[in-house]
């Protein structure tokens, strides 16, 4: 590598990309993203350019500026990948990787050898003779989108009239969910981050608890290598987030993510190297820090949208009855369920720690005023 700071381009400009400039400016790393709008979460702070993903030369032309390049989204064409490796960029992770966080029929097929739910790809509801199943778009889902509980037939004829073919996924019945965050470099430096379980509502992620606390050391450990061999197996470059349903003593593999997650939010406070650092030490190529926790236990809560618009007020009652509590906005306009921020609280009684969390975002959504 030149003396020079290298410039690492992130397609995206939302709040994974806010988040990346904290380290990127401590390590004297260039950040430049491709926005789709000036007011994106991370394109209000810092360099970027405004284009459409979608567009091959929009693209090529910011790849130009950039030494390697990365994502905060799953969105962009595999093609557009494909095209900038063919021209030589360097994309992280590289477009044989990246399909499998993009294509869960792909994924599925793929990991066959891994533990998950049984599955088929799908465009006949005659095909699925047993039902409740789930149902989700091959690509595009997140958040609870794209993914239904599916009762019969005849609900399954409506998706499938709708998207045309869908993956269908045995309903596993488990007990809780967890993610495990890794990070893998180009020449196979991993490491991986304690197991975090993920509390939902409505489909999206409202809580995260590290490290599981029903999770046994055992089980842990038995994660922690799965999310390890998925990152080999898959020549993951960069940081990713393996979510597992977790029932009994057995894991299932659910879905994907190649970029900084959600569930692993709890790293910025919570871990010596967190996520969106590893992430740029990861596609740089540079040795991996230290996943190790800070605090016996680490709690986030995702701030949604709601009635009040006013997120600064909050602070008075919050800071006074919770002075440790750390806060992340995202500077999102405010909207009914949309993630505008999380907050983070390490210590060692889980029970009080989820407790403070639970209030904040009540306080914060306007569901309680004291």
């Amino acid at each position: 590598m030149s003396k020079r700071f290298p410039t690492v381009g992130i397609i995206g400009a939302g709040q994974l990309a806010r988040m990346s400039i904290a380290p990127a400016e401590a390590l004297g790393v260039n950040l430049l993203l491709l926005a789709n709008d000036s007011n994106d979460s991370a394109a209000q702070i810092t360099h970027h350019i405004v284009g459409d993903f979608r567009d091959l030369e929009t693209v090529r032309a910011f790849a130009k500026k950039c030494d390697v390049i990365t994502f905060e989204h799953e969105l962009i064409p595999l093609s557009i990948i494909k095209a900038l490796e063919a021209d030589g960029v360097v994309v992280r992770p590289s477009s044989e990787s990246f399909i499998f966080s993009q294509n869960k029929a792909a994924m599925r097929d793929r990991l066959s050898n891994f533990p998950a739910p049984s599955h088929q790809t799908v465009s006949n509801a005659e095909e699925i003779k047993s039902f409740p199943v789930i149902a989700k778009a091959i690509s595009g889902g997140y958040d609870g989108r794209g993914v239904w509980k599916v009762e019969n037939s005849a609900e399954l004829e409506m998706i499938l009239k709708e998207i045309g073919k869908v993956l269908v996924e045995e309903l596993v019945d488990f007990d809780y969910e967890i993610a495990v965050m890794v990070a893998r470099s180009p020449h196979g430096q991993a490491t991986t981050w304690a197991p975090t379980q993920t509390v939902q509502r409505d489909g999206i992620c409202t809580m995260t608890i590290t490290p599981a606390p029903q999770l046994t050391s055992q089980m842990s450990e038995q994660a922690q290598k799965l999310a390890l061999d998925i990152a080999h197996e898959l020549g993951v470059v960069g940081v990713m987030a393996v979510e597992i349903f977790v029932k009994g003593e057995n894991l299932y593999v659910n879905e994907l993510a190649m970029r900084p997650h959600n569930s692993g939010h709890w790293t910025i406070e919570g871990s010596i190297t967190s996520q969106f650092e590893q992430h740029l030490r990861a596609v740089l190529d540079l040795p991996l820090g230290n996943p190790a926790m800070t605090s016996e236990y680490a709690v986030m809560g995702n701030i949604l949208g709601g009635d009040k618009e006013d997120m600064y007020r909050p602070y008075l009652h919050l800071m006074a009855r919770t002075p440790a509590l750390k806060f992340h906005h995202y500077k999102k306009e405010v909207r009914p369920g949309r993630k505008i921020g999380h907050v983070n609280l390490l210590g060692n009684n889980v029970v009080e720690l989820v407790q403070e969390v639970q209030h904040a975002l009540d306080y914060m959504s306007g569901e309680i005023d004291e």
